[in-house]
């Protein structure tokens, strides 16, 4: 099956998904999540109608956004950020998803202060609670919200989480439905902020991730297919 062939099933399935709960599909928008695939699997997303992609490692983008000049896409960064990758992730990235801690998000508004430039960043959520991932804890959000609504060069425009795996996608569901609930929280404790964006959903429980408010779904082996082996 083509890329195009897979995005056309997974852009019926947001559609379906956002029918059923009452909302517009052109209010979900589709990353691309194209870790480990070579630049021509994006060209060929591009040429079917997708611009909005997401890698998680700095020094892959680099590589592949030069690779992809040519091409009017978007990057957001999607996968943890180290501190002294803080600078070229700037550089290369039009968004930051994965804002988890406040010293990253000092470190950023220092960097796009010198690069004179505002980032849009998410912060990411550990919603599962699972040591292995990264995301800040439900219970320390509003503190970092509240730094993140200090810094001048961040703007703050949403929330993002990978919560943990279940065969099941409507076991996943009462994980999205909680960072729904954190959004909702944060907007009543900080009204002059603007939580615009739910990025929740990966390729086999985006539909759910749509039906409880998901913004921005990332789809890799779904629309990519496997991943290349290294």
């Amino acid at each position: 099956m083509s890329i195009k062939e897979r995005l056309e099933i997974i852009l019926e399935k947001i559609a379906k998904a956002a029918d059923k709960a009452g909302r517009k599909p052109e209010e979900v928008k589709l990353l691309g999540a194209s870790k480990t695939q070579p630049p021509e699997k994006i060209r060929e997303a591009f040429a079917a109608g997708l611009s909005l992609f997401g890698e998680n490692y700095v020094q892959e983008a680099k590589k592949k956004k030069e690779a992809l000049t040519d091409l009017p896409l978007t990057w957001h960064l999607i996968g943890y950020l180290q501190r002294n990758k803080a600078k070229d992730a700037l550089k290369i990235f039009d968004l930051i998803e994965t804002v988890d801690r406040e010293a990253i998000a000092t470190e950023l508004e220092k960097r796009a202060a010198r690069l004179e430039k505002v980032v849009p960043v998410f912060i990411e959520v550990n919603v599962g609670g699972e040591e292995t991932k990264a995301g800040v804890a439900p219970e320390e959000l509003p503190a970092l919200v509240e730094c993140v609504l200090g810094l001048s060069h961040l703007r703050l425009e949403g929330l993002m989480t990978i919560p943990p795996y279940r065969e099941d996608p409507e076991e996943v569901r009462p994980f999205f439905v909680r960072l729904r609930e954190l959004k909702e929280d944060l907007e009543r404790r900080f009204p002059e902020a603007k939580f615009r964006e739910l990025s929740m959903g990966m390729s086999h429980d985006f539909h759910v991730a749509v039906e409880e408010g998901a913004t921005i779904v990332r789809v890799g082996t779904a629309l990519f297919g496997p991943r290349p082996k290294k």
